[in-house]
């Protein structure tokens, strides 16, 4: 077996996605989830939106409409910027586990904002193009090999600032963080321009 096309890729995906706003996004996410919620929410976008672009290549960009997806992603991230503040949260001062760690549904969040951030991505774009020169498997290796490595070490940086940061900073970042993301994502929707 030929290991060139996942070594390649693994490489490039690697340093197109280090410190990109979906990894910021795991990173905040983490800090509000249990890591391994995360951890698998994020894969599983990651293997679902790269998957399908890899099954059906530059079909899905074609009919996929950018701009509509960047504008609903950033709602989606307002969203999760502003419904913490909504909420009373009772465990806040208690410092590890806050009420939005026992949600039900962590996976599930986790795996709608990070497929959201990732439709339309330039990952999106790396994935066809490695495909349409090469096997779709070992590009799928290659990818799912460097977004296991950084969605690893974004959800324990995002474990680790909740142990050193105290849990209302914490929130004030996460909550900025990802209203910013927010703003930028339907500012870019809206005037087609591309900074994260």
């Amino acid at each position: 077996m030929d290991v060139l096309p996942i070594v390649s890729t693994f490489l490039l995906i690697l340093v197109s996605e280090l410190g990109d706003k979906t990894q910021l996004a795991v990173i905040s996410l983490s800090s509000n989830y249990r890591a391994s919620h995360v951890f698998a929410g994020a894969m599983l976008a990651f293997l679902a939106v790269d998957g399908v672009s890899l099954a059906i290549g530059g079909t899905l960009l074609a009919f996929l409409p950018i701009r509509l997806v960047l504008i609903i992603s950033g709602s989606v991230f307002i969203i999760f910027g502003v419904l913490p503040w909504l909420t009373r949260d009772k465990n806040e001062t208690k410092g590890c586990l806050s009420a939005e760690k026992s949600k039900s549904l962590p996976i599930l969040a986790c795996f709608s904002l990070v497929s959201l951030m990732e439709l339309g991505d330039k990952t999106q774009l790396i994935t066809i193009t490695l495909a349409a020169e090469t096997h779709p498997l070992l590009v799928l290796i290659g990818i799912t090999l460097a977004f296991t490595v950084l969605t690893g070490v974004a959800v324990l940086m995002g474990a680790k600032l909740l142990s050193l940061l105290p849990t209302r900073w914490l929130k004030i970042g996460t909550s900025a963080l990802f209203i910013i993301i927010g703003v930028v994502s339907i500012l870019s929707g809206i005037f087609e321009f591309t900074i994260l």
